[in-house]
C-alpha cells in the first residue's frame, strides 16, 4: 500500500494544480469499464429495481448519514405503508415518524412528509420531472435532486456524495485540499464529477461511482487491485485526509417504569414515556424513556446497559428499573409524560435509543398483547 501511495504522489502535478487535462485522457474507456463493472458487481438493493421517482426519493433521503444495511428493511416497510406520494402526503406526521424510528436524523422524515404534502396539494400528486423542479420541494437539495433526476429521468447531472468525492479525488491525485482551500477543492470535485459523467447513462454512472466508493475505493485500505478504473487513477491508494474529530464518551441513565392494570390483569402492561419538547433541537416530538437525575445507578437496580452513538458521542447507557412511586424523586422533571400500553408502542415515534432499550427489555413477554418492534 505504501508503494501504491508513493506512485500516486509521484504522478501528481508538481505545481499542485488540478491535473484535469491529464486525467481526462481516455474518459470514454473509464466510463465503459466502470459501467461494465457495475453491471456485473452491483449489490441487489430494492431501490435499484425501480425508476419510480417517488421510490428513489425515499431511498435517497433514508440513505443520508445511514448505513445501507439499516435502510433496506425500513425502506420496504415504508413503501408498503406509503406506496405513493399521495399516501405519504395524507398521512399523519406521527405515523411517518413511527416508521422512521431507528433511522435517526428525524428532521429528514419531517421534511419528506412536508414535501409530499406540497406535491399532493400543489402538483396534483405528480413528482416534478426535473432536478430544478425537485429542488423547489422542502428538504430536497442539489444532491438529492440530481440523484432522483438522473436515475428516474436520465437527466445528465452528476451526483456528488462522500463516496463520489473520494473516487474523484483519487482519480485526480488531489489530497485533502487544493492550495486555495477546501471550498476550491469542493468546487473542483463537482466540476470533475460533471465532466466524468456518462451523458447516455447518467443514472447508472452515478450509481456506479457511488458503488465503487462504497465497496472498492474505501476510505481506509482501498481495494485498488480489484478496481475497474485502476489504470486511470493518479493516487492508487489512500490520499491524505484531515483527521476526524475524536469521538467522546459520556454516561447516561434512563428509567424503565412499568405498571400493570390491577383492575384487568389480562390487559397489556404500560410503560412510562416522555415526549421531547418542541423547543428541542433534535428529535422534536419523539418519545423516549424518562432521564434519570444521576447517571450512576446502583448495580442492583441496573436492568440492562446499552451502547448508543449520536453524532460524535458514544453513550454508555444504564437503564434502571424504577417503581411508579419513585419517578418524581429519581427522574428529570419533564413537561409531558404519558403511560403507553406495551401493545401500542409500535405506533409511536420512538427515539432510536428508546426503541433499542424496549426491544432488549423483552416487554413482549410481559403480556399476551406485546408489540413486535421492528429491528
Amino acid at each position: 500500500m505504501a508503494k501504491l501511495l508513493k506512485l500516486g504522489k509521484e504522478a501528481s502535478d508538481p505545481a499542485g494544480k488540478p491535473p484535469r487535462e491529464r486525467v481526462a485522457r481516455d474518459w470514454v474507456k473509464l466510463r465503459q469499464r466502470l459501467l461494465a463493472w457495475y453491471e456485473g458487481n452491483r449489490r441487489d438493493l430494492p431501490w435499484r429495481r425501480t425508476r419510480d421517482p417517488y421510490a428513489i426519493w425515499i431511498s435517497e433521503i433514508m440513505l443520508q448519514q445511514t448505513r445501507v444495511a439499516a435502510v433496506v428493511d425500513r425502506y420496504e416497510a415504508f413503501l408498503q405503508r406509503f406506496p405513493t406520494v399521495r399516501a405519504l402526503g395524507r398521512a399523519e406526521e406521527a405515523e411517518v415518524l413511527a416508521l422512521w424510528s431507528g433511522l435517526g436524523y428525524y428532521r429528514r422524515a419531517r421534511m419528506l412528509h412536508r414535501a409530499a404534502q406540497v406535491v399532493v396539494s400543489d402538483l396534483d400528486g405528480v413528482m416534478p420531472g426535473t432536478a430544478a423542479g425537485l429542488r423547489e420541494l422542502p428538504g430536497i437539495g442539489a444532491y438529492t435532486s440530481a440523484a432522483i433526476a438522473s436515475i428516474a429521468y436520465g437527466e445528465p447531472l452528476a451526483v456528488v456524495d462522500g463516496n463520489v468525492e473520494r473516487v474523484v479525488q483519487r482519480l485526480a491525485g488531489w489530497g485533502s485540499e487544493l492550495p486555495r482551500g477546501q471550498a476550491k477543492l469542493a468546487q473542483e470535485i463537482v466540476q470533475m464529477a460533471g465532466a466524468l459523467l456518462d451523458p447516455v447513462r447518467p443514472g447508472d454512472f452515478n450509481q456506479a461511482m457511488m458503488e465503487l466508493g462504497a465497496t472498492v475505493c474505501l476510505p481506509r485500505n482501498p481495494q485498488c487491485l480489484t478496481c475497474p478504473i485502476y489504470a486511470h487513477c493518479r493516487t492508487r491508494g489512500e490520499h491524505p485526509t484531515p483527521k476526524r474529530a475524536r469521538m467522546r464518551s459520556e454516561d447516561a441513565a434512563y428509567a424503565l417504569v412499568i405498571r400493570s392494570d390491577r383492575a384487568n390483569p389480562q390487559a397489556s402492561p404500560e410503560v412510562l414515556l416522555v415526549q421531547r419538547a418542541a423547543a428541542e433541537t433534535v428529535m422534536t416530538g419523539m418519545w423516549e424513556l424518562p432521564a434519570l437525575l444521576e447517571a450512576r445507578v446502583p448495580q442492583a437496580r441496573v436492568r440492562l446497559t446499552v451502547r448508543h452513538a449520536i453524532m460524535q458521542v458514544n453513550y454508555a447507557v444504564r437503564i434502571r428499573s424504577v417503581l411508579e412511586e419513585e419517578v418524581e424523586s429519581l427522574a428529570v422533571a419533564s413537561g409531558h409524560r404519558q403511560w403507553v400500553r406495551v401493545c401500542d408502542l409500535e405506533s409511536l415515534p420512538l427515539t432510536g435509543l428508546a426503541r433499542k432499550v424496549l426491544l432488549r427489555s423483552r416487554l413482549a413477554e410481559l403480556g399476551p398483547h406485546g408489540p413486535v418492534l421492528g429491528q
